[in-house]
């Protein structure tokens, strides 16, 4: 592994690459601390900490901002209005036949799809933003700005500053995309979890008055953790290989076909966007809860963060979206046309619907487990630190840890490929 690292650094291109990506995501961490003008810093903190308003919805919220919500940084949004911008575009593929049908016109599709995307998060930013500004007015956290420079415009900065913090979030993840290494938006995601596991440390060694006791518990969540890593990976790597056989045929003088391959079907071919996905729409009503600042809405919104409606939830949406989005990603029809066009077939099945009939529930089966295990790895967590308090729990719970060890097997994917073109070995022997 240590070697593969080395390796990594040798080739000039690859290694231009990753120091890109590291010094955009400490750029990112930066502007996490970053207070926003007009909003007195101290007040704020003390209020967000001692206030019931800044119960379960908040709390994860700000995990996934990376503590940058309850410093009121530039990023307090945080990358969430990207990705429920990208929710939607999703789902409007299969509702809206134009939206359909940018997605099916390649590059030029993609470019509609993203400059909508971008124009959506900037609007949900707005909206956001609003709902933070009357929020944190209100007597839950009783914020109040100096007289000294005049309302209106102190919330027109604070707005402001926001929803530009929400442009620049998005535009140093597109960077990373497209310069650096992996993908932008799953890395800010990954890199907001990992910034709060050092404190995560400390409050679960001093959670008891007895400091060995809290040494051992923080021992054995991490025994916990690293036991459950493997059968994470392997989940993450496991296929189903459908055989294809093709048949042997002339062309001109030479004969061509004849050789057998394989179609490869990921058990879990979402990945970690179902954990993603399920995450923001679990979370929305929270945001919701910011922009109306309506009693019954936030206790809706709390009821949603946690408990037995915040574990059935994340069960039911985890396996709907890994679904939905293995159907997004993975045509079966596409393939089986594909297959009977270049003179091959799945042994024992006819060629053409028959295929794509086959396709489609060997898929539909190897979903479900798949998407089963990432929702309990997702939900036992959240159980645990409910009945616990420990905050290393839930830095280190399941929709934290499959985050960050899918965003950690992508990444480290594309480096070995980087890797292989030079003639190096990769991480995975």
């Amino acid at each position: 592994m240590l070697s593969s690292f080395v390796d990594a650094f040798k080739v000039p291109d690859l290694r231009k690459k990753i120091l890109f990506t590291l010094g955009i995501l400490a750029l990112y961490r930066v502007g996490a601390y970053l207070p926003v003008p007009g909003v007195p810093f101290n007040e704020f903190a003390t209020a967000f900490m001692a206030s019931e308003g800044s119960g379960a919805s908040m709390t994860m919220l700000d995990l996934f901002t990376g503590g940058a919500l309850s410093r009121f940084s530039v990023f307090s949004l945080g990358i969430m209005p990207y990705i429920t911008a990208a929710i939607i575009m999703q789902l409007m593929q299969g509702v809206i036949p134009a939206v359909g049908r940018w997605a099916k016109e390649g590059e030029t599709g993609r470019r509609r799809i993203t400059q909508v995307t971008r124009y959506l998060t900037l609007g949900l930013g707005l909206i956001n933003a609003i709902g933070y500004l009357l929020l944190f007015q209100s007597s839950a956290y009783g914020v109040v700005f100096s007289d000294q420079v005049p309302y209106a415009l102190t919330c027109f900065i604070i707005v402001f500053t926001l929803v530009a913090g929400t442009g620049m979030i998005m535009w140093m993840g597109e960077l990373i995309t497209q310069r650096g290494v992996g993908n932008g938006m799953s890395l800010i995601i990954f890199i907001s979890i990992m910034s709060r596991v050092p404190a995560a440390i400390f409050s679960s060694v001093t959670l008891t008055a007895d400091v060995g006791m809290g040494i051992a518990i923080t021992v054995l969540i991490f025994a916990v953790v690293f036991a459950c890593i493997p059968a994470i990976i392997y989940i993450e790597r496991a296929q189903r290989r459908i055989p294809v056989n093709y048949a042997k045929r002339m062309q001109g003088r030479r004969m061509m076909g004849g050789q057998s391959t394989y179609i490869p079907l990921k058990v879990n071919a979402a990945g970690v966007i179902p954990i993603i996905f399920a995450s923001c729409l679990i979370y929305f009503p929270a945001q919701l809860a910011a922009l109306f600042n309506v009693h019954w809405l936030n206790v809706a919104a709390n009821a949603m963060s946690t408990g037995w409606i915040n574990w059935l939830l994340t069960l039911g949406l985890i396996v709907f979206f890994a679904y939905f989005y293995t159907s997004m990603v993975f045509n079966p029809e596409e393939t089986a046309d594909t297959i009977r066009k270049q003179g091959g077939f799945i042994p024992g099945i006819r060629p053409g619907s028959a295929t794509a009939t086959y396709i489609k529930n060997v898929l539909r089966r190897i979903t479900l487990p798949g998407s089963l295990f990432i929702a309990a790895i997702a939900v036992i967590p959240s159980i645990l630190f409910y009945f616990t308090g420990n905050e290393l729990i839930q830095a280190f719970g399941g929709t934290s840890i499959l985050i960050m060890i899918g965003v950690a097997l992508d990444t480290m994917t594309k480096v070995e490929s980087q890797l292989k073109m030079h003639n190096y070995d990769g991480f995975f022997k």
